[in-house]
């Protein structure tokens, strides 16, 4: 008991938990609707820029990975604001970044509130004729947000990883494309051409994945994870969130929370717990052992692979290295996933920031 209880304290330094509920009414893209299209006029509004290379700011890696995608090396300089690793809910841009949004034609940030401090510095110090596209906002309407257990509606946050789910990724790209060509029309072919090779590959990504998760069972798919971040992720592929670690308001759980989230880790038959690379944590583990579930602590919610230039530092390599990785784990075979060519599908100009 003694053993139990100490346990049960050193638990009570953990980030949180919940449950599987979510309000989303459909993962279907209603890309007709009003707010989806005032989001996708707005992203293609941009004045068009002659005689210079385009500036491009962005904010997560993730998705300046797919704007590197699609603008490829035609001439835009792509600059991420978020560095790599960090946590993009709470980051706060540095007096530094008003000069690159000074700059800047366009900003791409993923949207749904997830980056309001650099929204605020972009909206302060941007050009009259330059734009902040909102990507989450252009391909989702308002009605189909997820709110959770971590981003509960009374908050008024609502879960904003759509770029775990592959399909979104693909129409992030659409938005990406359409907003280049409108302000650079000379090089608007060769942006539909390389939106054209991201989508073949991101859709052998997703059709590979649909493969691997049939290689589990439907008691399988149950995601415990440090972040909620595959919220979108699991209504696409029929997977269930049973829980996340870390609330959105990063504060320490109850003893009450952590009993609780013992309790359902043994009630949902959770085969695995997985943490984070980013934000190691040794309580995680021991919940692994209190439990008899083993513990995997290499997920990446928005860290990149390797280092800026290396094969392994883009979008596809981490949502492989991810879905591979959760697979495994939960007793599945990720050999479809494994097999994918997940080359550069266009040069990766973008700096990003350590």
């Amino acid at each position: 008991m003694k053993k139990l209880l100490t346990s049960l304290l050193l638990l009570s330094l953990l980030f949180g938990c919940g449950d599987s509920t979510t309000t989303s009414q459909s993962q279907e893209n209603s890309l007709n609707s009003d707010s989806v299209k005032t989001a996708r006029q707005n992203c293609a509004s941009g004045s068009t820029v002659g005689g210079r290379p385009v500036n491009i700011v962005t904010t997560v890696a993730p998705l300046t990975s797919i704007v590197a995608a699609i603008a490829g090396d035609e001439g835009p300089i792509i600059n991420g604001l978020v560095p790599e690793g960090t946590n993009s809910h709470t980051f706060e841009p540095p007096p530094s970044a008003a000069a690159v949004l000074e700059n800047a034609d366009i900003v791409f940030i993923n949207g749904l509130v997830l980056e309001e401090p650099t929204k605020d510095l972009a909206e302060a110090n941007m050009q009259e004729n330059a734009v902040i596209c909102e990507l989450g906002g252009a391909i989702l309407p308002e009605s189909e947000w997820i709110y959770d257990f971590s981003f509960p509606k009374s908050g008024g946050k609502p879960n904003p990883h759509l770029w775990t789910n592959p399909p979104m990724a693909i129409d992030y790209a659409t938005v990406i494309r359409d907003a280049l060509a409108q302000i650079d029309p000379p090089n608007a072919v060769a942006y539909g051409e390389n939106h054209t090779k991201f989508v073949a590959q991101i859709t052998e990504l997703d059709n590979a994945m649909k493969t691997a998760t049939q290689t589990l069972s439907v008691a399988q798919r149950k995601l415990l994870t440090y972040h909620d971040a595959y919220a979108y992720f699991a209504v696409h592929y029929d997977w269930q969130v049973v829980g996340a670690i870390q609330p959105a308001s990063f504060e320490e759980p109850t003893a009450k929370d952590v009993v609780d989230l013992i309790r359902q880790v043994r009630d949902e038959d959770v085969q695995a717990i997985f943490g984070s690379e980013v934000f190691p944590s040794t309580i995680l583990e021991q919940i692994g052992k209190e439990t008899g579930v083993k513990y995997v602590d290499v997920l990446r919610d928005d860290d990149l692979l390797g280092k800026q230039g290396m094969a392994e530092h883009s979008y596809a390599q981490l949502m492989r290295f991810n879905f591979v990785t959760m697979v495994r784990s939960l007793g599945g075979d990720p050999s479809a996933l494994e097999a994918l060519d997940l080359s550069f599908t266009a040069p990766d100009v973008a700096m990003y920031p350590e």
